[in-house]
């Protein structure tokens, strides 16, 4: 762990909103969450993944904010959907906060906002994205389990599937083929049927948010922007291994 001395301090656009939110004030170690808009990929795998480790950060004395796009309505949508604990999350209409820490908008090529999506989801102007979507259909055997034996999950159009599934065609105890990618459809079927609940507005699709885990002094333990869609950890393969030396 670096000393104290050798952090940065934290952005103060990011200190400004904290200071503002009980529990969040300086004096005790935060994980921060910029998320992109709820609908995205990004979000909803975050927060999947932050899901089950929340008692582990309570018991480590570790608060934890997100901060995403949208509004009332998709925050409640998001929280129903993830599990993700709807006081801990916080909604903003446009990405000030995002543009004030400098974390990446995305391409702003003519034509609009959903043209630029697209060729992101491409790989163009979002570095790693296609290798992640690949990790996703040809598995990881470095990556957890993320479909439970005995759970069935559906992910239309294909029909419900059951964990076990997974296990024939690949073994247990890490990521399948297909899992990954599996999930993915079920989140996306889940956006797509509530679009406008979850981004209320097409302007900001491409912006990409950020992680900041900061000390009780307000300097910075970790700290990621990400570089493009599907790109939330510099580790996907376990995108929290970064909490790894604070939760003991």
């Amino acid at each position: 762990m670096p000393q104290a001395s050798a952090r940065p301090p934290a952005p103060a656009p990011l200190l400004q909103r904290l200071a503002a939110v009980p529990g969040m004030e300086r004096g005790g170690r935060r994980l921060v969450l910029l998320l992109p808009q709820l609908g995205d990929f990004d979000s909803l795998e975050y927060a999947q993944a932050l899901v089950p480790v929340l008692p582990r950060l309570e018991a480590a004395g570790i608060a934890v904010l997100a901060i995403g796009i949208g509004n009332e309505a998709s925050r409640q949508r998001f929280c129903g959907y993830t599990g993700f604990p709807s006081e801990r999350l916080q909604v903003d209409p446009e990405p000030r906060l995002h543009r004030a820490l400098g974390l990446y908008e995305g391409l702003q090529w003519p034509g609009g906002a959903w043209p630029n999506l697209l060729l992101m989801c491409a790989g163009i102007g979002s570095p790693g994205t296609l290798a992640e979507v690949l990790r996703g259909y040809t598995g990881d055997r470095s990556a957890p389990q993320r479909i439970a034996d005995d759970e069935t999950i559906e992910a239309k159009p294909l029909p419900p599937i059951r964990g076990s599934f997974f296990a024939r065609a690949g073994g247990t105890g890490f990521q399948r083929p297909f899992e990954l990618a599996t999930v993915r459809l079920r989140n996306m079927g889940e956006v797509l049927n509530h679009w406008r609940t979850y981004v209320p507005r097409d302007d900001f699709l491409t912006q990409r948010g950020g992680t900041f885990l900061l000390d009780a002094d307000d300097t910075v333990l970790h700290e990621h922007r990400d570089p493009g869609i599907l790109g939330f950890s510099a580790t996907m393969a376990r995108p929290l291994a970064f909490l790894d030396p604070y939760l003991g």
